[in-house]
């Protein structure tokens, strides 16, 4: 959706499964299939998923001299824009509240970003290896040859988080260099998501709490990372009652399921022309060179012990 244009606009073609959804991008390239495109989107968030699960993560953190996980989270997934105050991840993060992102306050003085960035780097190579992610030399070759042009001819403006991952130097593991290609593509559409939401007038704690109502995220989870208050958690639920989005018991209603859905065809839209240097093939064809990834940790167990840990929350 172009950022301007109203959000209960008509959207005949996500209203119809069935058909073909495609969007224009840039002069020169071919229009792109949404379904492709929500594809290949979809692949590159469940391989870069695993770096927030694994215990390597925990571990590299503790090496730094931070055990609790919710400053060793914020500073993995920020150090890329530098030594920032916690006011600036909590910009970049949205949904986060304040009182969760201050308490990372100090970990720049722990360790500097750049030792946060080779930590990261290696928590990710250790965790690959550790499950024995099958990718052979040539499919990495293969997946790099996709997946560079896209970080490269991408346009950053607004993309903050994709920006900064995209100026960090890769690492010489051709693994591990790929699943930082992968991290700037997925931080490219998080970026995206941001200007939907609040084209959409969806607040942090708001986009939360629909997110969380439609089954996507379990609830306990969202509540205990993103540490908003009881009262808050209340007035979002509130806000997307009135608009018919949650019904009086906080149940989704048909409204909020195809608000939800349509935000997310906003952002398939908006991410469309990243992928367009490569086309539908190829961009289908990066989602299935880079699924042994996911697969890998999922066969490990990897995503059953969050959910379990989810449910104890």
């Amino acid at each position: 959706m172009h950022p301007h244009t109203h959000p209960d606009s008509a959207r005949p073609d996500s209203a119809r499964p069935d058909s073909v959804r495609l969007v224009s991008v840039r002069p020169g390239d071919g229009p792109m299939d949404l379904d492709a495109v929500r594809a290949v989107s979809r692949a590159v968030t469940a391989a870069h998923l695993f770096i927030y699960l694994v215990p390597e993560t925990a571990e590299e953190a503790a090496e730094l001299g931070v055990t609790d996980p919710g400053p060793a989270y914020l500073a993995f997934r920020s150090a890329a824009m530098g030594a920032v105050p916690w006011h600036v991840t909590l910009a970049a993060f949205y949904n986060f509240s304040p009182r969760a992102v201050r308490a990372m306050a100090g970990v720049w003085d722990a360790a500097p970003p750049e030792r946060w960035r080779a930590a990261r780097f290696l928590a990710a190579g250790r965790a690959m290896r550790r499950v024995g992610v099958p990718l052979t030399g040539d499919r990495i070759a293969e997946a790099r040859s996709l997946i560079d042009p896209v970080v490269a001819g991408a346009d950053y403006a607004g993309k903050v988080l994709a920006a900064a991952n995209a100026s960090v130097a890769l690492p010489p593991d051709p693994l591990v260099a790929l699943w930082q290609q992968i991290t700037v593509a997925r931080e490219w559409r998080g970026d995206a998501h941001l200007v939907v939401l609040a084209d959409d007038g969806l607040g942090p704690c708001d986009c939360l709490v629909l997110h969380t109502a439609t089954g996507s995220l379990p609830t306990a989870l969202a509540r205990a990372t993103r540490q908003w208050d009881d009262a808050e958690w209340s007035a979002a639920t509130e806000r997307l009652v009135a608009r018919g989005w949650l019904d009086s018991d906080g149940a989704v209603t048909d409204a909020g399921s195809a608000a939800r859905e349509r935000i997310e065809v906003e952002t398939d839209e908006h991410c469309a022309a990243p992928w367009a240097p490569i086309g539908n093939a190829g961009a289908r064809r990066f989602a299935s060179l880079i699924a042994p990834i996911t697969d890998a940790f999922t066969a490990a167990g990897t995503y059953q012990a969050v959910r379990e840990r989810s449910d104890r929350a």
